[in-house]
């Protein structure tokens, strides 16, 4: 039975009803394709003969060569690269057959159902087929309205009726290719839910046309349209899955051939397709590893929601861990992620702990059920094992503190001590790895008191074993404990500490001799802390105690917390003085004082000035580890209110680690770790707007590439307008550019460059008297005009370098200086 339809022959519409007249048409729309065949073709021949003389790069095949000839889509997909790409060919057929019409009133209609449509769509799948339906790839380039289509139209070329809900199906009694199409279907409704749950970075886009926008629009409302309706049938499709993963048999998923079969004459087939061997066949373990994934992955997504849900997560990542043990990694239908999947089954070992003794508690479990039940001394004890052993992160180590924090500002002041131990811990693991203390352990011991000390003292013995220390462990705990006798005011708790039997093995005769001398010495006993502080203002005035003493102790002390201490007892007793001025050698450089001293809470001016100051001054006479310390104490501060403060600190803690480096390692020949040629390179491509920013930042920075031999990025990756705007980035780029093994004419044109530059710094000086224009000529016949830095500042940089390429290079430039008789000091530093 012969069914009506409607074809264009010629630009004009012709119905087709049946009988005679349908042959007759047919005959004729035979013709006509064959004119028009022979009119693309031609007009693809001229566009290979435009495009002969550029051999190299092949003319893309248009989307409609593939309707002329059919075996050109199996050919174009063979080859190596194929442009188009697959997933774009699926997009293009897909387009094109999804086109609306246009009637004779104007009147947009929707896409007919013609033999040019079928067939593009077909050409879809085909395409989707050679890719074996690999929902990694589709997902990743194709949209979600497009790979609904095109997952709709395998449901059709199926025989699965429009319409009809995948939950009244049954899998088993389905022909093969019919059950694989709505598995897969269904797979990637729960995978296009959990994806869409996650957050999404937008993608920053140009100014759009009208209609561009307009389309982007569209594609958005269809989106989030099918994602309703895919949300609405999430249980059903969860339904037909777990009955999926219930099958022990062998699917098929549609191939190009069994494709080209569905689309031939029916009495050609015979039922070829219907049987069990057609198409691919993929082992039930395969599509049970992937069915499980795909309900792992849905199942923990809806976790929060249900907390059941996260046992069944559990239950299909262990099997789905076990199918891929079985199966193996280097399965050709089942890609599972195995990085993904060892996380998802370690969060739920934590989340939902399995009653099987074959599964192990991990030590994060551990700890969760411990803060589950309030058993803190079991997590405690974790936390002495893990200061010797080093098992645990830093980052999990802080957020049980900060979750426990959390619990005490919402009013359960009982575990303030818990608190207190935690901090104790995580700092005592902090010291022994060379870290600064932070904050919270300076709160939470603001009054210190015998229990503390016990337990800190308890923390530090547990934590280091005596015997079997390094020596840079010994000495960084006997500094610790140390400075816990100089800050702390009672000299019963100081007895507490130095007759301790760790203080007495890690400090020796004369160092207990010279620290009990330190201690008598001081002239006030009086301890300014009353109660744990949390905020500025917390601490009231002591009349005990007059401005000056105070003053005085601020200008010797180089402990931030002291410091802040300090500070909030004297702006408790006045509140109108500038205690930033108190001493006249604390120094900031000119650039910053105008942001510091615009902050309009006193304090924290103050604060702010003093800790960078005495940070700055500590570094200029190397003692680097309490620069460190006030500098990172001044970063948390203004973290919280300037962010163009904070991007100063972290440039002035860049400088202080180059010091440190160059300093200590670096000296001993050891090269910087990458994380810091990092910093350093990124400080050279900042672009953050209206940060004041230092020259010896700059100019220290540059010296550190070129002694690192970092000539590949001076001279190729550092930033143009860097280059041109900053001094000793240009002479930085022009030295790494000679001292690299050039070939050709480069080599000559930067070895021209960096003579001429320097000849201008050495041939101008800020020491001479200038003419009105500014410019001085001390060689005759020579351009001399102001070169790009003073010679007192290239003597400064040339003083921080000590690669020896680099510094042969400036000597012979210096020598040549010297036979043209050019006065200049810089010679003698040679």
């Amino acid at each position: 039975m012969r069914r009506a339809g409607c074809i264009s022959i010629g630009g004009e519409p012709v119905c087709i009803v049946g009988g005679d007249i349908a042959d007759q048409m047919k005959k004729k729309n035979a013709a006509s394709e064959k004119v028009q065949a022979k009119k693309m073709s031609a007009e693809a021949a001229d566009r290979e003969a435009a495009t002969s003389s550029r051999p190299c790069t092949p003319p893309q095949t248009s989307w409609f060569e593939f309707l002329l000839d059919v075996s050109l889509l199996e050919a174009h997909l063979q080859k190596g690269c194929p442009d188009p790409p697959p997933v774009q060919l699926i997009i293009q057929f897909l387009e094109q057959a999804s086109k609306p019409t246009v009637n004779e009133q104007n009147q947009v209609q929707p896409p007919t159902d013609n033999k040019r449509n079928r067939t593009l769509k077909l050409l879809a799948l085909k395409v989707a087929a050679h890719l074996k339906w690999d929902l990694d790839v589709l997902e990743k380039c194709l949209s979600v309205p497009v790979l609904n289509m095109l997952l709709n139209e395998l449901l059709c070329v199926s025989k699965v009726p429009p319409g009809t809900k995948h939950i009244d199906l049954d899998l088993a009694s389905l022909p093969p290719t019919t059950a694989m199409a709505v598995m897969l279907y269904n797979r990637w409704a729960i995978r296009t839910i959990v994806q869409s749950s996650f957050p999404v970075k937008p993608v920053k886009q140009g100014p759009l046309q009208p209609n561009v926008m307009n389309q982007m629009q569209q594609e958005k409302e269809l989106t989030e349209n099918i994602l309703k309706v895919l949300k609405e049938q999430a249980e059903d499709s969860l339904t037909v899955l777990e009955e999926a993963i219930k099958l022990k048999k062998a699917f098929y998923v549609h191939t190009m051939r069994t494709l080209d079969l569905l689309a031939a004459d029916p009495g050609v087939v015979n039922g070829e397709t219907e049987n069990s061997t057609a198409g691919l066949m993929i082992s039930f373990e395969e599509v049970q590893c992937q069915v499980c994934y795909d309900l792992g992955a849905f199942y923990f997504q809806q976790g929060p929601t249900n907390p059941v849900n996260y046992e069944k997560a559990r239950d299909h990542f262990f099997n789905t861990k076990q199918l891929v043990a079985k199966i193996g990694a280097a399965s050709a239908h089942c890609s599972i992620d195995e990085k993904r999947l060892a996380g998802y089954c370690q969060a739920c070992s934590v989340l939902a702990p399995s009653n099987l003794a074959a599964v192990q508690s991990t030590t994060y479990s551990q700890i969760h059920k411990f803060m589950k039940t309030g058993n803190y001394q079991g997590v405690l004890n974790i936390f002495y094992d893990d200061n010797f052993n080093g098992n645990l992160p830093d980052q999990f180590r802080q957020s049980v503190l900060r979750e426990l924090f959390q619990k005490v500002q919402q009013g359960n002041d009982a575990l303030t001590e818990v608190c207190y131990k935690i901090c104790a811990c995580n700092t005592v693991r902090d010291i022994l790895r060379g870290k600064s203390i932070t904050v919270q352990f300076h709160q939470l011991f603001m009054t210190p008191s015998k229990e503390k000390i016990d337990y800190l003292l308890e923390v530090c013995s547990r934590s280091l074993k005596v015997d079997e220390a390094s020596e840079t462990e010994r000495r960084t705990m006997a500094s610790f404990l140390k400075s816990l006798c100089m800050g702390i005011e009672d000299l019963q708790l100081v007895f507490m500490i130095s007759s301790h039997n760790l203080f007495m093995k890690l400090l020796t005769d004369d160092e207990r001799k010279m620290l009990v001398d330190q201690i008598r010495q001081r002239t006030s006993h009086t301890n300014l802390c009353t109660k744990p502080v949390t905020s500025f203002y917390d601490i009231p005035a002591s009349a005990s105690v007059t401005i000056g003493q105070l003053e005085h102790q601020l200008i010797l002390t180089v402990d931030p917390w002291r410091i802040r201490q300090i500070l909030i007892e004297l702006h408790g007793m006045t509140s109108d003085s500038q205690f930033w001025m108190v001493s006249n050698k604390w120094e900031v450089p000119t650039i910053y004082s105008g942001i510091i001293l615009g902050i309009k809470d006193i304090l924290a001016r103050d604060l702010v000035y003093i800790l960078l100051a005495k940070g700055l001054h500590c570094s200029a006479i190397k003692d680097f580890p309490h620069a460190k310390q006030l500098l990172a104490a001044c970063l948390e501060l203004v973290t919280e209110f300037s962010p163009k403060l904070r991007q100063v600190m972290l440039n002035e803690m860049l400088l202080l680690d180059v010091y440190t480096h160059e300093a200590g390692p670096g000296a001993n020949g050891d090269r910087p770790p990458t994380e810091l040629i990092s910093r350093v390179r990124g400080y050279l491509e900042m672009r953050i707007p209206d940060i004041p920013l230092r020259q010896v930042v700059a100019e220290e920075c540059v010296a550190f590439l070129l002694n690192w031999r970092e000539n590949e990025y001076l001279t190729l990756q550092a930033p143009s307008s860097m280059v041109q705007s900053n001094p000793y980035v240009k002479l930085g780029h022009l030295l790494a550019a000679t001292c690299k093994e050039l070939s050709g004419p480069d080599s000559r044109r930067t070895a021209k460059e960096l003579w001429e530059v320097v000849v201008q710094i050495c041939s101008v000086s800020n020491q001479h008297k200038r003419s009105s224009d500014g410019r001085i000529s001390l060689i005759k016949n020579r351009d001399s005009t102001m070169g790009i830095m003073y010679r007192s500042e290239l003597l400064s940089f040339i003083k921080k370098l000590r690669e020896p390429q680099v510094l042969t290079t400036l000597l012979s430039l210096f020598v040549k200086l010297h036979n043209l008789r050019v006065s200049t000091s810089i010679f003698l530093f040679f």
